[in-house]
């Protein structure tokens, strides 16, 4: 564990801090704050206090326990729906790899066909059989993020099984699993983990953007989105309203891009 975190650069060690304290956040906040939708409409717009350390909304809700609240449940899901497109598009790619043929080329096709398709377009089309449903964007989210996975473990797979490392397994007599244990996975290991890292990002700024526009989570439910689109009539009168949403996106965005370093794709 030390000798990863030495490895780390200082913007990748300044990321995990930043992302660490935001999840830790998101973990154990809810359990310290007041309910996110309890409203006091004697305590309307209140400025950031001792008692309401982010100030209070148009209804009287707490900022803070609204702003806990959103972050739990935008990482919720978008750690839900990265897990499960990686599992699919490393499954899907495995496959495709080591198979070849029309599998791989059929594979391929519907692959490149997704890919076409802007994530917030998928996201929308999902969300429209349910509006607001949690597990609708959870789907939609999946479905659109799957196909990095895909791309990546298929050119990686592809690429390492023709090593002299696994040739030299082949020969010696070692079966699939081992191969798939021993090269395979750890080979395509850091990309994906940074692709996740990616993928979280883009899960979280697709639900604030569908939430934003009113087609994502619906009011009172706290999301970071909601919250915006909620607060913005409001901010010449509290500006510090609408300012904690967007830091607070703002601030997850980078963590993620500072510990994921740069992108690349095959």
């Amino acid at each position: 564990m030390i000798g990863w975190w030495q490895s780390l650069t200082l913007a990748r060690r300044s990321g995990a801090i930043l992302l660490t304290l935001i999840v830790l956040t998101a973990l154990l906040g809810p359990i310290l704050v007041t309910d996110p939708v309890s409203q006091d409409l004697g305590r309307v717009l209140r400025s950031p206090s001792l008692a309401q350390p982010l100030g209070t909304d148009h209804l009287g809700r707490s900022m803070l326990a609204r702003l806990v609240h959103a972050l739990q449940l935008s990482f919720s899901l978008a750690v839900l729906s990265v897990l499960s497109a990686a599992i699919i598009g490393i499954s899907l790619g495995l496959l495709a790899a080591w198979r070849g043929g029309i599998i791989e080329a059929v594979l391929t096709s519907i692959a490149d066909a997704v890919m076409t398709l802007p994530v917030l377009l998928v996201v929308l089309l999902f969300s429209a059989f349910a509006q607001g449903e949690f597990w609708s964007l959870y789907i939609g989210l999946s479905f659109a993020l799957w196909v990095e996975y895909f791309r990546v473990s298929r050119a990686s797979i592809k690429a390492t099984l023709v090593s002299a490392a696994v040739e030299s397994a082949r020969m010696l007599g070692f079966d699939r699993l081992y191969l798939l244990r021993r090269h395979l996975l750890p080979a395509l290991a850091p990309v994906v983990v940074t692709l996740m890292l990616f993928g979280i990002s883009s899960a979280i700024l697709a639900l604030a953007a569908l939430g934003f526009v009113g087609v994502g989570l619906r009011p009172p439910t706290p999301e970071l989105g909601v919250m915006m689109i909620e607060l913005f009539p409001y901010y010449e009168e509290a500006p510090w309203l609408i300012a904690s949403p967007v830091v607070t996106l703002g601030l997850i965005m980078l963590a993620l891009a500072l510990l994921g370093g740069r992108k690349e794709m095959p």
